[in-house]
């Protein structure tokens, strides 16, 4: 319609953030609606927490200021937390200094603004593209389409989801015009839920230093798997991690980004200034200092995990996968059972992902998880 806007646009499809509810489903109104779909933590700050928060908001925040701009106060606890989730034996350098510093840290308006930030720093302009392996977190390829980034895909092994490691190192040798700049991995991976393999981290070290590795953690904290302790000899690495699901913010947006300084300064040249809200900090700040409460959750949610692997691996015609996460992902024999699943899992009123040829069902309370296996077992007879 307007000659004013990029013609290749027209191609892209908007981000569309999946339903919140249970909009185009008769589900009546007294159904209680289990929010299994977005990964996100199924409980919210404590009331202690939220109160400590208002009282900062209502004390501390002037709010015709603008934030920190800095985030240094933020940067430092951040970094603090970060060299506790390292081995103990990693955590010292050779000095005796933390390994992680507030210079190895930037901070982003969700990871989705740290993701945006890398592709302006490394591809823009016709410099790079990237490898994604599918299925994968979808905003790696739609953030770098939105900037004109070309973006090569592989595939995973339908047995484990292992990235083809062939065809990506393929895809490497051959893509030159642009080459690929960049490679991007979940550990684990979402929706599959898989962590990177020791074939997979092998073949990531033996990538130059020419390309830039993402290795996105934002399940960290159920997984307990980290390359942090390895960022020091791998200075082409980059650690991506969020507040939005262990840590229980996932309405405020937090996320960082942990690397070579140098990364890092490119990072925070390319990012909106005052890019975090006072508010989104002062909740951050209150829960790392808080960690020990807020991850208390963690093993509850593991554990529960575990009962509902073991509840879906007893029904028939369903593909379950292993978990390193706090969801499931799951197959049905043919995509229209598949599709019918999620339809009547909706409406009877538990929310879950169908993404990458799956449902992916987030691990939630107790609560949710007894509704949500009888669900499935309604759903199933529905399909079978």
């Amino acid at each position: 319609m307007f000659s004013f806007i990029r013609s290749d646009l027209s191609g892209l499809r908007a981000y569309t953030p999946h339903p919140g509810g249970t909009s185009g489903s008769p589900v009546a109104s007294d159904i209680p609606i289990d929010r299994l779909d977005t990964n996100e933590c199924p409980f919210d700050l404590p009331k202690e927490l939220k109160e400590k928060l208002a009282w900062t908001y209502q004390q501390l925040i002037e709010t015709n200021r603008y934030p920190d701009g800095s985030h240094a106060e933020l940067k430092d606890a951040i970094a603090q937390y970060v060299n506790e989730s390292i081995s103990p034996v990693l955590t010292q350098g050779e000095a005796g200094e933390s390994l992680i510093s507030p210079a190895n840290i930037s901070l982003g308006n969700g990871s989705d603004e740290l993701i945006r930030s890398l592709l302006i720093a490394t591809c823009l302009g016709g410099e790079g593209s990237i490898l994604v392996a599918d299925p994968t977190f979808s905003m790696y390829g739609i953030l770098a389409k939105t900037l004109g980034i070309p973006v090569v895909t592989v595939g995973r092994k339908q047995a484990n989801f292992e990235i083809d490691l062939t065809a990506a190192q393929k895809a490497i040798k051959q893509t030159s015009n642009p080459p690929i700049r960049v490679v991007f991995v979940v550990h684990p991976n979402s929706p599959t839920a898989n962590a990177l393999t020791a074939a997979e981290l092998e073949w990531l070290r033996s990538l130059p230093e020419e390309i830039l590795v993402v290795i996105d953690e934002a399940y960290f904290e159920f997984s307990q798997t980290t390359v942090v302790g390895e960022l020091q000899q791998r200075p082409n690495w980059v650690v991506l991690r969020t507040f939005s699901k262990a840590f229980r913010l996932a309405a405020l947006r937090m996320g960082y980004a942990i690397a070579h300084p140098e990364i890092i300064l490119a990072l925070e040249k390319v990012r909106l200034p005052y890019n975090l809200p006072s508010f989104t900090q002062a909740a951050a700040l209150l829960a790392v200092s808080h960690r020990q409460v807020l991850l208390g959750c963690i093993p509850e949610i593991l554990t529960e995990r575990e009962k509902l692997l073991d509840f879906l691996k007893q029904q028939p015609n369903l593909q379950i996968w292993h978990s390193d996460s706090n969801f499931i992902y799951l197959r049905t024999p043919t995509d229209e059972a598949l599709t019918n699943l999620a339809h009547q899992l909706k409406h009877l009123g538990t929310l879950v992902r169908h993404t990458g040829g799956g449902i992916r069902l987030t691990v939630g309370s107790e609560q949710e998880n007894q509704r949500s296996r009888q669900h499935l077992l309604a759903a199933l007879k529905t399909i079978s």
